[in-house]
């Protein structure tokens, strides 16, 4: 093991979800030490026979809510106080919507501990006890309900592992993928060049790099336009320069004043 290891503990009630974390990239960069992962299950720290996680809410309603005390007893074993403490990252539909820039901030702390809520969610307590002796961070994958977080734990995990140093084969192709720069990618191709009557664009056959470029960045900024305006709009102050102006508003796209060059 590296002594640069990102570590990540991820607690649920069902860690075999997490098999597909053995596979592909992820699976390499556990093999190689980048990334060391460990899966806990929750109901290790229960103390009933029947292993229980969960009870009724107060106040009445429908499902059930996972209980404090055993997300207690695991939070107090993987974050010991003596320890330097972990960001706590729990997947709920009332957190900050996950994203690119928030997948290097993760890629970035030494260590991370996923907490996968079921049912209703877990105890509201638990994250404030949690919040006096480490960062806690809720994080939603967009407006939708899923079943549990361990779905969640896994897409967070396929973006955060592959920001770190070495897991991917070319570094180059994180600064040129989709959200790096505020923008979608432009579309890629390969060979043939002809197919079912569709032809590669002539431009990325032409090895002209500087024409390339230029033009992965038009077709970044009108997809971009086309299928995600809020992302233009969001574009920090001189982010688009003269050509980039003139290709959106070629195009009918109207650009908002943020991300005009002063």
């Amino acid at each position: 093991m590296t002594g640069t290891a990102l570590r990540v503990d991820v607690v649920s009630i069902f860690p075999e979800y997490f098999a597909p974390l053995e596979l592909s990239l992820i699976g390499r960069a556990r093999a190689a030490g980048v990334l060391d992962l460990v899966v806990h299950d929750l109901r290790t720290w229960t103390h009933d026979v029947h292993r229980t996680v969960d009870d009724t809410p107060y106040g009445g309603g429908p499902g059930m809510v996972m209980r404090p005390e055993p997300w207690g007893a695991a939070l107090a074993a993987l974050a010991p106080a003596d320890a330097p403490p972990p960001r706590l990252v729990v997947p709920s539909p009332a957190g900050t919507r996950f994203s690119q820039a928030l997948a290097y901030e993760l890629a970035a702390e030494p260590r991370l501990v996923f907490a996968c809520g079921r049912y209703e969610g877990i105890d509201e307590r638990v994250l404030a006890d949690a919040a006096l002796r480490m960062p806690v961070t809720e994080v939603s994958l967009g407006d939708y309900v899923l079943f549990g977080g361990e779905v969640a734990v896994i897409v967070i995990m396929e973006a955060v592992t592959r920001l770190l140093p070495g897991v991917l084969g070319n570094a180059d192709s994180l600064a040129e993928e989709s959200h790096a720069h505020g923008l979608l990618e432009a579309p890629v191709y390969t060979k043939p060049p002809s197919w079912r009557g569709h032809d590669v664009p002539e431009i990325l056959r032409s090895g002209d790099h500087g024409r390339i470029a230029r033009w992965r960045r038009d077709q970044a900024l009108l997809r971009t336009a086309a299928r995600r305006p809020d992302l233009i709009a969001a574009l920090p102050p001189g982010a688009l320069d003269k050509r980039d102006l003139a290709t959106l508003d070629g195009a009918g796209f109207q650009v908002p004043a943020a991300g005009m060059a002063k």
